[in-house]
């Protein structure tokens, strides 16, 4: 059988894929990858479906030791890593693709400057499937593994390897991002002129309580004149959301899907990827949009997306 072998899981290691966007309204939450184009960029360059599972880690990522027949694997991102074969140690280059064989390990080290990284195959990782997705959420316990992180000694079986895929390169550099674009939330009329200006004009500094499931911001607290709670509604991927405290909080993948704080501007889908991939101590700026733009730019984000795909064929 052919497996991985986890040496060192990391900090946060996770199977994900596309996550549960048809369960809101049961209170499931989406999960799924963080960043959604390296996601479909790591499994086009191993030449799979866009969708199909892959590894996401963050910050240190897992030493996998493989065992089986040669197998084709990517890592996309911005990280450091390193394959150790039988006779030489290879310093990894993100977005190129490497044979790996029996014995073989993979030191993903770290991701630099950024948070999450992801891991593909040319195969399938043998994974239980939860209401059509193998997405891990902790705080639920849901999805595969059950619903837990990888761990160290964990083995994971690989079916159907393709192990004749096209040797890809992918010249892309993930680049960071200045202001992160919104559009007005629902509540936004709950805050007082200066807060609305300290949103837009102010800068924000990421957290270290942030995770998969939200980004807390820290800075110059933003005055709420109506109601620091309100009737729980529910929330989206991308939603701000601002607690009696002033300090803005982002509503990630693993979100609950409703909240009970006034929700001041949602960030753009086109700008989410970047985001989530600001580590703690990052400056973020907000710039107000309207929705239109925010539609139009998703449209440029999903061509972009499509063009990189379409160098690998």
């Amino acid at each position: 059988m052919n497996r991985f072998e986890i040496i060192r899981a990391g900090i946060n290691t996770t199977f994900q894929d596309d996550g549960r966007n048809h369960l809101y309204h049961i209170g499931i939450p989406l999960s799924g990858v963080m960043d959604k184009r390296n996601y479909i960029l790591a499994n086009s360059l191993v030449g799979n479906k866009i969708d199909k599972p892959v590894i996401e880690f963050a910050y240190q990522g897992p030493l996998i030791k493989y065992k089986g027949d040669k197998i084709n694997i990517v890592i996309t991102g911005d990280v450091i890593f390193k394959l150790i074969k039988k006779e030489i140690e290879i310093e990894g280059n993100c977005y190129e693709n490497y044979f790996i064989e029996d014995g073989d390990q993979i030191d993903i080290i770290s991701t630099n400057k950024s948070v999450y990284g992801y891991l593909a195959i040319s195969g399938e990782f043998d994974l239980k499937f939860q209401w059509g997705s193998c997405s891990i959420n902790t705080k639920a316990n849901v999805g595969s593994n059950d619903g837990k992180k990888l761990q160290n000694n964990q083995k994971i079986n690989i079916l159907n390897i393709n192990s004749n895929p096209l040797k890809k390169k992918l010249d892309y550099i993930n680049t960071r991002i200045e202001k992160i674009r919104v559009i007005k939330g629902t509540n936004f009329n709950y805050f007082s002129d200066e807060g609305k200006k300290i949103f837009f004009e102010k800068e924000f500094i990421v957290s270290k309580l942030s995770d998969r499931m939200g980004m807390r911001l820290e800075g110059q607290r933003i005055e709420n004149i109506v109601d620091t709670n309100i009737r729980s509604e529910g929330l989206i991927k991308g939603v701000i959301q601002i607690p009696a405290d002033g300090n803005p909080i982002i509503m990630l993948s693993d979100h609950g899907t409703i909240g009970g704080y006034p929700k001041i501007g949602v960030v753009i889908s086109a700008d989410y990827d970047k985001l989530v991939q600001l580590s703690p101590g990052s400056k973020i700026k907000f710039q107000e949009i309207e929705l239109s733009d925010a539609e139009t730019l998703f449209k440029l984000y999903e061509m972009e997306t499509q063009n990189l795909i379409s160098q690998l064929k």
